[in-house]
């Protein structure tokens, strides 16, 4: 039971992970991100975000796969999407959260957003 608690909970931090790490990029018309994708690439994160601690080095090549991935609008939305969508009904905290903020900074990617469990994927571009 505990297991599984824990594993909800890095889920959903690492949606909202991927949601901002992806977010950047050129518009184009179609989505090439599927939400697999997302998920095989964030997978190594979900250790750090729930427990904290060094940042394993294949969460950052996953996170870095993911922002060149997804250069377009399309993409990027997609990726939100399943984020969201994987997390809806999960149990989150603050420490999870923050956990998942930090990636991208402790990752060597710059964005120009704030991560946001509440982020409107719609307004992605």
């Amino acid at each position: 039971m505990a297991s599984s608690r824990a594993l909800n909970l890095v889920s959903m931090a690492v949606v909202v992970m991927v949601v901002c790490t992806v977010i950047g990029g050129l518009p184009q018309t179609r989505a090439a991100v599927s939400c697999e994708q997302v998920i095989t690439n964030l997978r190594p994160c979900v250790t750090y975000i729930i427990n904290g601690g060094a940042v394993p080095g294949n969460c950052c090549n996953g996170i870095k796969g993911l922002n060149n991935a997804a250069r377009t609008t399309p993409d990027r939305r997609a990726v939100c999407s399943c984020l969201k969508s994987t997390i809806s009904g999960l149990p989150y905290n603050n420490f999870n959260v923050q956990n998942a903020a930090s990636l991208p900074t402790k990752c060597g990617i710059n964005l120009p957003y704030r991560l946001d469990p509440n982020i409107n994927c719609n307004g992605i571009n």
